[in-house]
């Protein structure tokens, strides 16, 4: 093992239960705010693949941050769906990482992004076959086996449906995790922009997830895209405080038994702190079954 591997402290999480843990998306606008402030938060998250390299300003910040808040990694370039296989080198660099900061938890996408050596810029949602079915559950196990634990799949926002889906979006993602053992990253922004987008029941969406396959929930922002011809599209952009739809479906998350560590991302037109901790705060609330206000 190279000598730049060095496993950070573990971290006690705190509170005591980890379902309770909310957590902000660790972007560099933040690192000093972070260290030199300490807030009170229960854990942060960073984009495994900002990380890969061997040295240098990001993983001497991240380092000293893990040194006070535990860590989640989750990714965004494994391709789980890709026809290819995974790629070893990016599982290899992966499992340096883990290595390294010791995550509580560890994540991707249920989406493709690579054919052959050719990477696309987006996450490109995949049908829900038979076909997808065994490709997936075959690469989530190669990934977990090789990584040596559990990796959770988040539920993709899209744009386009495919014909020749037969199952459901949580039925697929159901039965991926009693095949493979993996849990879901309940995406809430992620199931009210493709529910709005497509006409599905956002809530009858949240009513089919069990909440034994939730590992973790994210809550962010999107955008709103109008048209010539009047329709409107919702867009995953990250770049806004959580709405109202989507706190009103976390809440009912929580009513139904589905608790597991929160996190706000905000990936673009990135505020100051204080507007995340705001946001953190309100998922608290939600969670201590307090009276909050959002929105």
């Amino acid at each position: 093992m190279e000598s730049y591997l060095r496993i950070a402290p573990l971290v006690k999480l705190k509170p005591s239960n980890s379902h309770d843990l909310v957590g902000v998306g660790l972007r560099h606008p933040h690192y000093s705010y972070v260290l030199e402030n300490k807030p009170p938060l229960g854990w942060f998250e960073v984009h495994s693949e900002n990380y890969f390299m061997k040295g240098g300003p990001a993983l001497h910040f991240l380092e000293r941050i893990r040194e006070e808040y535990p860590l989640s990694l989750h990714g965004i370039g494994l391709s789980l769906g890709s026809a290819d296989g995974l790629d070893k080198n990016h599982l290899r660099r992966l499992k340096d990482l883990i290595y390294r900061f010791s995550p509580f938890l560890v994540s991707e996408h249920l989406s493709w992004s690579r054919v052959n050596e050719t990477y696309f810029p987006d996450l490109i949602p995949l049908p829900y076959t038979e076909e997808t079915f065994s490709l997936l559950a075959q690469n989530i196990d190669e990934a977990q086996t090789f990584l040596g634990r559990e990796i959770l799949v988040e539920n993709p926002s899209s744009y386009l449906e495919y014909r020749d889906s037969i199952f459901s979006e949580t039925d697929f993602l159901a039965s991926l995790c009693r095949k493979t053992g993996a849990k879901i990253l309940l995406d809430i922004n992620n199931v009210y922009v493709s529910s709005f987008n497509h006409g599905w029941d956002a809530g009858a969406y949240i009513r089919a997830i069990s909440p034994e396959f939730v590992g973790e929930i994210h809550l962010a922002g999107h955008s709103l895209r109008t048209f010539e011809d009047g329709s409107v599209l919702r867009v995953d952009t990250h770049s806004s405080c959580v709405c109202d739809e989507v706190w009103a479906l976390y809440h009912q998350a929580l009513q139904q038994g589905i608790r597991a560590p929160t996190l706000i991302e905000w990936d673009e037109e990135i505020p100051d702190f204080e507007v995340l901790m705001q946001e953190a705060i309100t998922a608290q609330g939600f969670l201590e079954k307090k009276e909050v206000a959002y929105g």
